[in-house]
């Protein structure tokens, strides 16, 4: 069986021919087109309808780069999410510790300001840790004994009093705090000058005056500061300020509620006053009380009372005789002196107006009174009055 090619193949020029006469068209047309620019339009038109089975080929490509893209840039962004929370978390950290600096700063500023008002020295301390005991409203200071610090010594800030020194350590020391149901203060109103004494309330926060009258002057608002009776505080720091006054019945103490001023459960660092108030020094007792049961003898001597003046004797009436003095020296008048009677009452007035009444008489003087010594010429009693006769009588 012979096999022969289609007709098609075996009329017209040999395969040679042809490949010679396409390599001819095509130089020639590359050498035209880089002549002439014929070619552009056509080229053109081509891309033009090429363009969208270009896009079409190149979709699957384009799908698997995005697709690698949107992985790498998930795990890129949730990296950088990650860097910038911890940033944010350190700057947030260091921004709280600058508030606080700035706060502790302020506050320190404000001490010192306190400090240099008060007349007293005093020495800043900070609070370690509350006590143990939940009942009970007290602080533990990083001062003790070795920095002089002693007990009943009062603990203030820049707003007000905190607390009282109550135990010493040798390197700490415990203050309770105002509003311990223990603690109390002698207090004075600002305004009217009331005294009274502020006891605490416990967890409550707040301070009670108590045994106050019903019509006392204590208004809502008031300002209530230390009075300095008891030694301790010094006088005029402020304590509270009165924030609830109750009226009651006549017969009944009122009910004053106080808000303290100092930053009792806000401050970190107090002002601990070293020096106590100086106390006047009581008068020394010229005689000292004698032992019990033993008798009272050595007292003192009483002065000796003065005699009052006497009263000048009236004139004698015309025509009545005459008694000479005690200073008349005898011989001068031709008539010898009498002596008067030693009895003031054993000579009775004849004119009743002349005597004066007992209730204005001279007391006689105690036995145990030194009369004072008489001059030479008076008698040593008083004299008598002597008697006025009327005449024709």
């Amino acid at each position: 069986m012979d096999y022969s090619p289609p007709p098609l193949f075996k009329q017209g020029a040999p395969a040679r021919v042809k490949v010679t006469v396409a390599a001819l068209v095509s130089l020639t047309l590359l050498v035209v087109d880089a002549r002439m620019h014929v070619l552009n339009t056509v080229r053109q038109v081509a891309a033009t309808v090429l363009y969208p089975l270009q896009m079409a080929a190149l979709m699957p490509r384009d799908a698997v780069a995005s697709m690698g893209g949107y992985f790498s840039s998930l795990s890129s962004l949730q990296n950088e999410v990650r860097e910038l929370k911890n940033q944010q978390v350190a700057q947030a950290q260091s921004m709280q510790q600058a508030q606080l600096q700035m706060a502790e700063n302020a506050h320190l500023r404000r001490l010192l300001e306190a400090r240099e008002h008060l007349p007293v020295q005093s020495i800043m301390g900070e609070i370690l840790y509350d006590a143990r005991d939940p009942s009970t409203r007290r602080i533990v200071l990083d001062r003790g004994a070795r920095s002089g610090v002693q007990l009943g010594l009062p603990v203030i800030d820049n707003a007000g009093v905190i607390g009282q020194v109550t135990r010493v350590f040798p390197f700490t020391s415990e203050v309770t705090l105002l509003t311990d149901k223990e603690q109390a203060i002698p207090v004075q109103v600002l305004r009217s000058g009331l005294r009274s004494i502020a006891y605490g309330r416990g967890r409550s926060g707040l301070l009670d005056l108590r045994f106050v009258a019903p019509d006392a002057d204590i208004q809502v608002g008031d300002v209530i500061v230390t009075s300095g009776l008891d030694g301790m505080y010094p006088a005029g720091l402020a304590v509270a300020k009165v924030v609830q006054v109750e009226k009651v019945a006549a017969g009944a103490f009122g009910r004053v509620v106080c808000q303290p001023l100092g930053g009792v459960d806000r401050n970190r660092q107090l002002l601990i006053v070293m020096s106590q108030v100086a106390r006047a020094p009581r008068p020394a007792d010229p005689s000292p009380a004698p032992a019990h049961g033993a008798p009272r003898r050595n007292l003192p001597k009483m002065e000796p009372v003065p005699l009052p003046p006497l009263a000048a004797a009236p004139l004698p009436a015309q025509g009545a005789p005459t008694q000479p003095g005690a200073n008349t020296p005898a011989g001068a008048g031709g008539t010898p002196p009498v002596a008067p009677s030693t009895t003031p009452s054993a000579t009775p007035s004849a004119n009743p107006a002349l005597t004066p009444p007992a209730a204005t008489r001279p007391a006689a003087p105690p036995a145990a009174t030194v009369r004072p010594a008489a001059p030479p010429s008076a008698a040593v009693t008083p004299p008598a009055q002597p008697a006025i006769r009327k005449e024709g009588a």
